[in-house]
């Protein structure tokens, strides 16, 4: 004779959550408490307890009906009860406390609150904007996207400037079309993205060191007018295509920043505006503050709003005019009317 089987119970259907995985083991931590809690934590490495750490410190009130998800899709009873224990960083070290030790606790809350303190991609803020096209051309479009989407849109207006047509299109799209990335997304790309931007900047390192150029360039920048003459005379009998060169790439158009004022303004007399605000794409806030600064108030206005208006600029375009502003400084500097400070230049009044 068969014994009847009772029949399964059906399943609850699981919510639609847009919680995060570590959202939901936050709530889930914050419902069980201290001592339950600190059991759990102990078996998580320590990528999995900082980034559940990050969303307890955030979790300031955990409405219901997240709880109720959370709970249902973890297959838990739901507890009763409208809201849970506050989150903040203070639950958050306690609990790090009762599963990894004081000194352990201490360590993450402080690496967590350097690092929810600084702006995604931080570490791009002050990178050469064609480094950064090197950089990013070779990853995935939404990589891209999601990158430029958190730095500075001139900086980011260069890099899609740069891209292939295509590429450029797709990147834009995906731009537009973002939806909120989850921090521990970002976080995770963010390191790795560092990772490999660190191991690419220190090759860039190694092939300069080894570039004869730029080594006499550094020579000259820091040698009298009579040295520099003399050398540049030796290289135009021994090789005038390299002499050219050489005196190409001496000043660059950010080096505009140690012009005195008078020569500044000497300068924008004999610039078109169009062609400044194009050199002016993506350029660091000192070059742009530089510039601004020996403007009227009004042409500073009309400037800044022409760079607005240029939009995604190729940054062969941005160098070709950056390129004749230098020209127009060597050829006053030529005429003796700016003076370009070398590094040992002295002056008397």
């Amino acid at each position: 004779m068969s014994t009847a089987v009772p029949a399964k119970s059906a399943a609850p259907a699981i919510p639609q959550s847009n919680l995060s995985g570590a959202q939901k083991a936050a709530i889930l931590l914050l419902k069980l408490g201290q001592a339950h809690s600190a059991k759990v934590l102990k078996l998580l490495g320590d990528q999995e307890v900082t980034q559940i750490t990050a969303e307890i410190v955030k979790s300031q009130t955990i409405k219901k009906e997240d709880s109720d998800v959370t709970l249902t899709e973890f297959a838990t009873l739901v507890v009763a009860g409208d809201h849970m224990q506050a989150g903040g960083f203070a639950t958050a070290q306690q609990l790090l406390e009762a599963s990894l030790g004081p000194q352990r606790a201490l360590e993450i809350i402080e690496n967590l609150k350097e690092t929810m303190a600084k702006a995604p991609f931080e570490f791009l803020k002050n990178a050469d904007p064609r480094q950064i096209l090197n950089f990013l051309s070779s990853e995935h479009p939404q990589t891209i996207a999601l990158v430029l989407a958190h730095v500075n849109p001139d900086i980011a207006s260069m890099v899609v400037g740069g891209l292939p047509e295509e590429l450029q299109r797709e990147v834009s799209i995906r731009i537009a079309t973002l939806d909120q990335t989850s921090p521990e997304v970002i976080t995770l790309l963010e390191g790795q993205l560092e990772k490999r931007m660190s191991s690419v900047v220190k090759s860039q390192t190694n092939q300069a060191a080894a570039d004869g150029v730029q080594t006499l360039i550094a020579i000259l920048n820091r040698s009298d007018r009579a040295t520099e003459r003399s050398i540049f005379e030796g290289l135009e009998h021994h090789n005038e295509e390299l002499a050219d060169e050489v005196r190409s790439r001496m000043f660059v158009f950010e080096d505009i920043v140690t012009l005195d004022d008078r020569a500044v303004q000497l300068v924008l007399r004999q610039v078109d505006a169009k062609e400044l605000a194009t050199a002016l794409k993506g350029v660091r806030a000192e070059v742009r503050e530089k510039i601004m600064r020996n403007m009227s108030e009004r042409a500073a206005q009309n400037l800044a709003e022409e760079i607005t208006l240029l939009g995604a600029v190729k940054m062969k375009t941005v160098e070709e005019a950056q390129g004749a502003i230098v020209r127009v400084i060597r050829a006053l500097e030529e005429s003796g009317q700016v003076v370009v400070t070398r590094g040992t230049d002295e002056y008397v009044s």
